[in-house]
């Protein structure tokens, strides 16, 4: 979880290739509205956000009664957005990619081909509940390090 060009994609993808498992980033649960919301520079609403927070919960849950680990993506700003994920659930493990909105600003310029407009940042912030029960990683250390943090993390049970 964190805030848009905090790195969730990128270390979601590493850490599911690192662990064997699957990825699924929540971005593809975005409805085609609030993806061209997001586009025009429009912050989604609870309202907007609602359905999306269900489907990757549905998502999450399907890969559970699979009896499959795998890896999400996702936001998940607020903590009520997090309690519906799940996190009260020992089975959801939450990592918090954590950096100062100067980085990840300097990403979001730099990214291509993705709907968030980066002028959307400063609302990102604003909504950001940070978690206390998560593993939070400074995401100013490279990206291989982050996932043998989280790797670390998982297999000593925390």
């Amino acid at each position: 979880m964190g805030v848009a060009g905090s790195g969730k994609t990128t270390i979601g993808r590493m850490l599911a290739a690192a662990l064997g498992t699957g990825f699924t980033d929540a971005d593809e649960f975005h409805s085609p509205a609030s993806v061209e919301k997001m586009r025009a520079g429009v912050a989604l609403t609870d309202a907007d956000r609602e359905p999306w927070l269900r489907a990757t919960k549905e998502s999450i849950d399907e890969r559970k009664r699979a009896g499959e680990n795998h890896v999400f993506a996702c936001s998940a700003l607020k903590v009520r957005y997090r309690e519906l994920l799940g996190t009260g659930d020992p089975q959801v493990k939450l990592v918090y990619l954590k950096g100062d909105a100067g980085l990840i600003a300097q990403r979001l310029d730099r990214r291509v081909g993705h709907f968030f407009d980066p002028a959307l940042l400063a609302s990102q912030f604003e909504a950001l509940e940070e978690p206390r029960d998560a593993l939070a990683l400074d995401i100013s250390e490279a990206p291989d390090v982050l996932v043998s943090r989280i790797v670390a993390a998982l297999r000593g049970g925390h």
